[in-house]
């Protein structure tokens, strides 16, 4: 049985729907890449799986189960974790406190267990913990980004676009990194535009056009296709937010989930 499984799943932004009937597997211990360009329907695939995105119909099995109507919180408790593209950290806000967010959903219990796992694999994080986010580099914003997804302890991680505005130099550590966490047990799916390196890691591979799937297979086959190669190398562009926002979301989210030191400090 596969650990997670999509059957005619379909999903859209109001009238517009993106993802047309899409039909997917994950098994325990895979890598498991999708393919596209821009707008083809990779991130909204994400979402649909974390619960960000309600799908319209189809149903998306989890060990089994469906998990379809549930929401992100608790399939973040069932043992799915999103990282989304742009990275997302909260700028405004510390290391630590970006790393408590990502275990808000979880018992405290294991938090500095959790906390001991993301320092192995981001070692440079433990004596950052006070630095504010936003003045990381793109390429170790990502990384907090991930560090973030991994304080869930999650079953399946759900990277989109991880190489998406990080440096060159960086992209390949991102990789390696990737192949590490598939040495920890979680599972992987992960959204790419960059189709070469992708598919050097992944075991599988889904390529989506229109919100399609139009082609599937082991990573070697579609590595060796000169079409994949040609059509899906690329880079996006992300986001950002102006620090004076980034300053006011920090502070909001501070009042809200850490309301004890707001009024001590």
């Amino acid at each position: 049985m596969p650990l997670l499984e999509l059957k005619s799943v379909s999903a859209g932004y109001g009238s517009n729907r993106v993802l047309q009937n899409v039909n997917l597997t994950l098994d325990r211990g895979e890598i498991v890449t999708l393919l596209g360009a821009n707008g083809a329907g990779k991130s909204t695939l994400a979402k649909s799986i974390s619960g960000l995105l309600r799908t319209e119909t189809g149903t998306i099995l989890l060990d089994g189960e469906p998990i379809e109507t549930l929401p992100p919180a608790e399939r973040l408790r069932c043992g799915i974790a999103h990282v989304p593209e742009g990275r997302q950290i909260f700028a405004g806000m510390t290391v630590a406190e970006n790393l408590d967010l990502g275990a808000y959903a979880s018992s405290e219990a294991d938090h500095a267990e959790r906390l001991e796992f993301v320092f192995t694999l981001f070692p440079v994080l433990r004596g950052r913990m006070g630095d504010v986010a936003g003045n990381f580099s793109g390429g170790q914003q990502q990384m907090l980004a991930i560090a973030r997804g991994l304080m869930s302890k999650p079953k399946i991680l759900l990277l989109d676009e991880p190489s998406l505005g990080v440096a060159p130099l960086l992209v390949a550590e991102i990789f390696r990194l990737i192949v590490a966490l598939r040495a920890q047990g979680i599972t992987i799916l992960l959204a790419e535009q960059n189709a070469r390196q992708a598919l050097s890691i992944a075991d599988r591979g889904y390529v989506f056009e229109n919100g399609k799937i139009t082609l599937s297979g082991s990573s070697k086959d579609l590595l060796n296709s000169p079409d994949i190669a040609e059509r899906y190398l690329g880079m996006g562009t992300a986001t950002e937010m102006s620090g004076a926002a980034s300053a006011a979301l920090a502070g909001k989210l501070r009042t809200v989930l850490f309301p004890a030191s707001t009024e001590t400090g």
